[in-house]
């Protein structure tokens, strides 16, 4: 009986790899295994990889997201939508991190003139959040990042305690923008019976995507880990109450005198003597 082939490598593709994109080649896979494996990192990375994303912001003299401000060209709608596109890395063991921006116009205001913290870090600080049109426009706001995963409605940013004028955003936390797999057959010595995975991934620039792979994959490992253990709980604990069943003493079982007799004058005192 042959045995199962299995990878002995991952090859990056060095020429294209780099913080925001990364082409990985796996092979060679049994037949069918390419699309088994392509299609279950490609979940696990579009859904299950944590990020950061802006759930919430609250504006100076702002108290609901249908308003506008005085000297702002954007409405309070659209300033959502510009920091929905923030990207963000947490430095901080806190689930949240509040960052603030105070500026004044004329002025086109992006994400570089938030306030510098060294527990948040903006990777896109050239994404534009409003325009400022004279000197005596001032906006400052509140913005509460925080980590997640996938996409949450701004109904659910939305918490009890939260101060009037407290704005909940939408929320897309996935650091991965783009997978892509491809299958192609893959050669051993003359059979071509097998698969090779070319595996794509594109993110946010707050993960490498050969983190994000190994990330994946460490996911899919602890999902299949109890099948790798599946019945084997009852089985050590069957064996554990044989165990103590066997250590019993004769005489403690139930037998009646004529066995017991019998026992004695062969040296039997428990059970696993009689094994």
């Amino acid at each position: 009986m042959r045995e199962l082939v299995k990878p002995k490598e991952i090859i990056i593709e060095k020429d294209t790899f780099s913080d925001t994109y990364g082409k990985f080649v796996i092979e060679p896979l049994e037949r069918g295994y390419g699309i088994t494996l392509g299609n279950s990192l490609r979940r696990i990375l579009l859904s299950s990889i944590p990020g950061v994303a802006v759930i919430s912001v609250k504006i100076e003299g702002v108290f609901h997201e249908f308003c506008s401000i005085k000297g702002v060209k954007e409405d309070v709608l659209q300033i959502i939508q510009n920091l929905k596109k923030i990207r963000a890395r947490l430095f901080t063991g806190e689930k949240e991190k509040k960052i603030f921006l105070d500026v004044r116009g004329p002025l086109e205001v992006k994400a570089s003139h938030i306030k510098p913290d060294s527990e948040a870090e903006i990777v896109n600080p050239d994404i534009p959040i409003a325009t400022l049109d004279n000197k005596k426009t001032h906006l400052l706001m509140e913005i509460t990042l925080a980590k997640g995963m996938g996409y949450v409605e701004a109904e659910e940013n939305k918490k009890a305690d939260q101060p009037v004028g407290t704005i909940p955003i939408d929320s897309v936390f996935t650091p991965i923008k783009k997978v892509k797999y491809e299958v192609r057959s893959a050669r051993i010595g003359r059979k071509t019976s097998f698969d090779s995975l070319a595996l794509e991934v594109s993110t946010d620039d707050t993960v490498r995507p050969d983190e994000a792979i190994r990330k994946s994959a460490k996911i899919l490992i602890e999902c299949f880990a109890p099948f790798a253990t599946l019945g084997k709980k009852e089985i050590e604990a069957k064996m554990e109450k044989r165990e103590e069943f066997l250590e019993e003493e004769v005489e403690k079982i139930g037998f009646s005198a004529t066995p017991l007799r019998a026992f004695k004058g062969l040296g039997i005192k428990k059970m696993r003597d009689l094994t």
